[in-house]
């Protein structure tokens, strides 16, 4: 049972910090109806952001937080700017927006390894590595706190986006992007919104991820299980895609507990194939047209 309860709570952890990540795809997929597979790169930028933060201007972990989480959400709003607004303007198909997604992608990973290089940098040590024991179970003080700030973050975007006139602007913009300008509604002013709460997100997952492992340029990579987890949940979902990722960090620690670390990864594949093939609206997911 402890071990249970130990795989349990580290997958409470890795999934609060997928659902970060899973959020953001579904914001934007929500609006835009494509999935912006750029948004790895704004992670990986994140995870940048908050270390050289730390190491070369020396601020607090606060400051570097603000700065990492200001970074990727302006990063977020210049990508939209010029990977898809004039893709929007001309009303392209939605697989060039993909592809659009792809280079942009491609392009941050890319400049990152030209200019910052390739190598993996750790964090300094900010928080202390010693677990806090709860009887015969050993809670990670980091993964606490990824898992607290991540609900808190996740928690104030439902309100914002339930209780704000913004947040209101939002539903009725995914719900019907041309009637929602019809009733007055600035929905390029919406955009620019959604892809700055993305951004925002993601930055606060980049951090934390690169605080539990290591930041390098590939590590935008991982949001293939957010993605994974998206589409789980139900792309487009805010509440599914929570509930995605959650799920998919408790499988994958709970399979690397009792199978193999191996099959860490080929479970969320295995997950993915199977929604796919059984349900491919996800489990909170509508079904719905044109969306790619």
């Amino acid at each position: 049972m402890i071990q249970f309860l130990q795989q349990l709570t580290n997958g409470l952890s890795i999934g609060s910090v997928y659902a970060l990540m899973a959020v953001g795809y579904s914001l934007v997929y929500s609006i835009m109806n494509f999935s912006n597979f750029a948004h790895g790169g704004v992670i990986m930028l994140g995870a940048y952001f908050g270390f050289f933060g730390l190491t070369t201007f020396g601020l607090p972990f606060a400051a570097a937080f603000v700065l990492a989480t200001a970074g990727t959400a302006l990063v977020a709003i210049v990508l939209e700017r010029i990977a898809y607004k004039p893709l929007r303007d001309r009303k392209a198909p939605f697989l060039y927006f993909i592809i659009s997604a792809m280079g942009a992608s491609m392009f941050l990973e890319n400049f990152v390894i030209a200019t910052i290089g390739p190598n993996p940098k750790p964090y300094p040590p900010i928080i202390p590595r010693e677990p806090i024991a709860i009887g015969q179970l050993a809670l990670g003080r980091l993964d606490l706190i990824m898992f607290l700030v991540s609900a808190g973050c996740l928690a104030l975007l439902v309100l914002f986006i339930e209780r704000t006139r913004l947040g209101k602007a939002i539903q009725a913009s995914a719900y019907n992007m041309k009637a929602s300008a019809l009733m007055g509604i600035n929905t390029d002013s919406v955009v620019i919104l959604v892809f700055a709460l993305g951004g925002f997100l993601a930055g606060v997952a980049g951090v934390f991820y690169g605080m539990k492992y290591m930041v390098y340029p590939t590590i935008g990579n991982i949001t293939l299980k957010s993605f994974i987890a998206a589409v789980f949940g139900g792309l487009g979902s805010l509440p599914g895609a929570v509930l995605g990722s959650v799920l998919l960090g408790v499988i994958e620690t709970l399979v690397a507990g009792y199978l193999s670390s191996q099959y860490r990864d080929l479970i969320a594949f295995v997950i993915l194939i199977g929604v796919l093939i059984v349900r491919p609206t996800g489990i909170m997911g509508k079904t719905v047209e044109d969306k790619a």
